[in-house]
């Protein structure tokens, strides 16, 4: 096979096919539709956005049901310190998507590395990455998250998304080692073996493509586990004050504008909530179509 082919091949497995997988299913294109516009708004929004500034405009401007603010100059109102909370919301979804991002695919890839060498060297190897995948299993994990952040005191996006998926991949590294226990012993993995084939083409090639629907829902929960993760550990203030997050937003409108008390200030709180909401939603729609994605067997009508 030429280069060309192997790319035109490429293309059309990686590009044409899951577009036309996704176009057909009406959720997972909802759902992609979602997560690009969240992506967008996370890497260009800030660069079309102006910069949230306090004591700009009045204070507490809100929509209601029939009468939107005087102009559409502040879509979803302002905050008690007289901020465009939109405004806001565009400038904190970079650091939410990136922590999201970079713990679910830490987390993922973590499980896949645990559960693969477990499962397929066993022995020795086996009982020490279990004993250690069980120790972390059993601590909660708010509790480690709180002290973590306590003692690192980090705002580095990257860091906390590291620091979610400490304990975050042992699941995963469980179900990955037992699906491989079931899957080493086929037919076309024994002949692979007979071969002479290398440890890391029996594992990427023979194995892991069997497994990619299952790996593949887990990184988007794992995502959206790392979402509620960072979010509640800015709200409960436990990590260093950084503007404009999601988090910080609500902890601010609970804290000090009252939010969840008073109508005036209620707008605060729910733009932050339906920003992790609407995210989340995307990525539960979309995950509708990575079992047809990866597993060429279930797929109806796609040509």
């Amino acid at each position: 096979m030429s280069l060309s082919q192997g790319v035109r091949y490429a293309i059309h497995d990686w590009v044409i096919v899951p577009g036309k997988i996704i176009v057909h299913n009406k959720k997972a294109l909802v759902g992609f539709i979602i997560v690009l516009g969240y992506i967008l708004m996370a890497t260009i929004g800030p660069e079309v956005t102006p910069y949230p500034q306090t004591y700009k405009y009045p204070r507490y401007i809100k929509p209601t049901l029939f009468k939107w603010p005087p102009s559409l100059e502040h879509p979803l109102g302002t905050d008690y310190f007289g901020a465009d909370i939109w405004d806001e919301i565009v400038w904190g979804s970079r650091t939410v998507l990136i922590i999201a991002f970079t713990a679910g695919i830490v987390t993922t890839l973590i499980g896949i590395s645990v559960g693969m060498i477990a499962g397929f060297l066993g022995g020795r190897i086996d009982s020490v990455l279990m004993a250690i995948t069980d120790i972390l299993m059993t601590i909660p994990g708010l509790p480690l998250l709180i002290v973590l952040a306590t003692i690192i005191k980090t705002s580095n996006p990257l860091v906390v998304g590291l620091m979610l998926s400490v304990n975050a991949w042992t699941g995963l590294a469980r179900s990955i080692r037992s699906a491989v226990l079931a899957l080493k012993n086929t037919d076309f993995v024994e002949a692979a073996r007979v071969l002479g084939l290398p440890f890391y083409h029996i594992v990427f090639r023979e194995i892991m493509p069997n497994l990619m629907s299952f790996i593949a829902i887990n990184f988007i929960f794992a995502t959206i586990g790392a979402i509620y993760g960072s979010v509640g550990l800015y709200f409960l203030g436990v990590l260093p004050f950084t503007a404009f997050n999601w988090g910080i937003m609500l902890n601010m409108a609970y804290s000090q504008a009252g939010a969840h008390e008073s109508l005036a200030t209620i707008h605060y709180i729910l733009a932050p909530i339906m920003a992790i909401v609407g995210l989340q939603l995307g990525l539960l729609l979309f995950s509708y179509a990575v079992d047809e994605i990866f597993n060429p067997r279930i797929r109806t009508e796609i040509r």
